[in-house]
């Protein structure tokens, strides 16, 4: 799979290592030369000199063949522009980050779906520390091919959990629904805009991603 970032952040960057030591391909676009030289000895990905929020950049990074197009730059206006020229482009899923949090209802009007804003996940999580939980030692957990997918359950696809169709060696593990957590069992009807969590192997997320990713620029 295919990933692109608009910016060289420090996010990015941290995203881009896990990526590749998953074997992803990885595109970096940044506008500051120096950046790009600072970085090539250490980090085996593309790189593409220019501004991300341009369509004749974004065009060179193939939105078609593209997973995802991950906007992380230090300017929330510019992931904004960016998202919504790499959504215009047809990539098949875009992340905007952004630092202000009363911009997100503005990312939601113009139909940005994947938002994050990290003060409030990195708020979360120190809460849930607090608690004395650590939502961070399930992914410790999650080992070899092991992978978890989640996604929002669309009109079409309403059903029992059981006629859902999902890949071979799949599994719910579980289902939000109207922020109330769910363990569903096989009789369960799935309704629209049910987060679904699974869990599967590695090899069945291209096909996962393909069924319910691919349709979220729309």
């Amino acid at each position: 799979m295919r990933a692109v970032f608009v910016g060289a952040s420090p996010l990015a960057i941290a995203t881009t290592r896990y990526l590749l030591q998953r074997k992803h391909e990885v595109v970096i676009i940044e506008r500051k030369k120096e950046v790009i030289d600072s970085l090539t000895p250490e980090l085996d990905c593309g790189y593409l000199h220019g501004d991300g929020s341009r369509p004749v950049v974004l065009k060179e990074c193939d939105p078609a063949h593209t997973s995802c197009l991950y906007c992380l730059t230090d300017s929330d206006q510019a992931n904004i522009i960016a998202s919504l020229v790499g959504r215009s482009l047809g990539f098949k899923r875009v992340v905007t980050k952004i630092e202000d949090p009363e911009l997100e209802h503005i990312c939601i009007e113009l139909g940005l779906e994947d938002i994050i804003v990290p003060s409030r996940t990195m708020g979360r999580h120190l809460t849930e520390i607090f608690d004395g939980m650590d939502p961070l030692e399930i992914s410790a957990k999650i080992k070899g091919d092991a992978r978890i997918f989640s996604f929002v359950l669309r009109k079409e696809d309403e059903c029992p959990l059981d006629e859902l169709g999902l890949p071979k060696e799949t599994r719910i593990i579980c289902v939000y629904r109207d922020n109330s957590f769910l363990l569903p069992e096989p009789e369960t009807h799935l309704k629209v805009d049910d987060e679904i969590i699974l869990i599967t192997r590695l090899e069945h997320l291209p096909e996962l991603v393909e069924r319910w990713h691919s349709t979220m620029e729309t």
